[in-house]
């Protein structure tokens, strides 16, 4: 068998040993009889899996006892609407742009009042975040929303905004279960589960309590957080399969690494190895300032589009895929999540420095 190194910003690498697991589990789950694929959702075996799921991200996480997890179809991108139509109770939100998804959530919440933008790093192609302390926010604002890594240009929040009476509401899709996080500093936290967690598919949604149970009554039924998570996510057919593979994947950061503090140490020690590279010599670049630099992607162009292309081609074939840059600021990236393992990067530094001598 032979894997490459799969860099892509997903869906993305998993961990190998939860493969193997899924692997040999996945004809008869347990002494079920049947693959989790195929069991009702009712069953008593599914009704294991998605009690340990959650009760398994409460503990990785430090979750509180007063915020409710949610499991949900339509990925991150469906939260964009879920977040206003529960939240935005006063008609107004504020939002901070430092990337494609966080100008794509602020878009999609000015359907339903008055989104904000109230700072944005446009200016400078989204290579920096702004000053959160610095900002001019609404008091009469129903939540603040940030993406908290920004897969696309490779940036990452080092504070976080803190506004007393205003939650913070955070898109945390490329960057949930890298670290440890806070949880109580946030009234919602929500991810699609394509980079770190599982298969795509899924949403997993972190709300507190007090958010929950103002949405208005024209709400529609699948989009309100009140009564899915009323119903422990079981309202209807949940997304099983992406429920059973987050619980793999969490057991084995809880096992097998020891927990976030450790992954972060790993993750950290990965990007480190890159960031050395990239800044120790002139062919390749990374725009990013350095103290906003993401942890999970970076980015990075040679001198030309046309050697970048050259780049993607030859890395392809040498084993390190996905390596392309998106459409927005081409170049390339590198998406280093939780399953990429160090040699990944050191033999995409190796390839790269050779690249580098060859073509310079």
């Amino acid at each position: 068998m032979a894997r490459v190194y799969n860099f892509s910003a997903g869906p993305s690498m998993l961990p190998e040993k939860v493969l193997k697991q899924a692997q040999a589990e996945l004809l008869e789950y347990g002494g079920s009889g049947q693959s989790v694929m195929e069991m009702s959702h009712r069953s008593k075996w599914f009704d294991a899996i998605i009690t340990d799921t959650e009760a398994t991200l409460r503990r990785v996480m430090n979750i509180p006892d007063h915020y409710k997890v949610g499991f949900f179809q339509g990925g991150a991108t469906q939260q964009f609407a879920m977040v206003p139509l529960n939240f935005m109770t006063t008609g107004k939100a504020d939002y901070i742009v430092t990337g494609n998804f966080s100008n794509l959530a602020a878009k999609e919440a000015a359907k339903f009042g008055e989104a904000k933008i109230v700072a944005s790093s446009k200016d400078k192609n989204f290579t920096y975040i702004p000053d959160v302390n610095a900002i001019d926010y609404d008091k009469d604002a129903s939540y603040i929303h940030i993406c908290q890594n920004n897969t696309i240009f490779g940036t990452q929040y080092v504070k976080v905004p803190q506004v007393e009476g205003v939650p913070l509401v955070a898109d945390m899709s490329s960057m949930i279960l890298s670290k440890p996080v806070d949880v109580t500093k946030y009234g919602c936290i929500y991810f699609g589960v394509q980079k770190n967690v599982a298969p795509a598919g899924m949403a997993i949604a972190i709300v507190r309590d007090d958010l929950l149970g103002h949405a208005a009554d024209n709400v529609p039924t699948m989009m309100n957080y009140t009564t899915l998570l009323a119903k422990d996510s079981m309202y209807n057919t949940p997304p099983c399969w992406c429920i059973y593979m987050t619980g793999l994947v969490l057991k084995y950061l809880e096992n097998d690494i020891g927990g976030l503090a450790n992954m972060q140490k790993i993750n950290e020690a990965k990007a480190k190895v890159l960031y050395d590279y990239l800044d120790g010599q002139d062919f390749f670049n990374n725009p990013v300032e350095h103290r906003y630099r993401s942890t999970m992607n970076v980015t990075f162009t040679s001198p030309a589009p046309d050697l970048d292309k050259k780049f993607c081609a030859e890395a392809a074939d040498a084993g390190f895929v996905n390596l392309k840059g998106h459409r927005l600021v081409g170049g390339m990236r590198a998406s280093i999540y939780n399953a990429m393992p160090a040699e990944g990067i050191d033999k995409l530094v190796d390839f790269m420095e050779k690249f580098r001598k060859e073509n310079a």
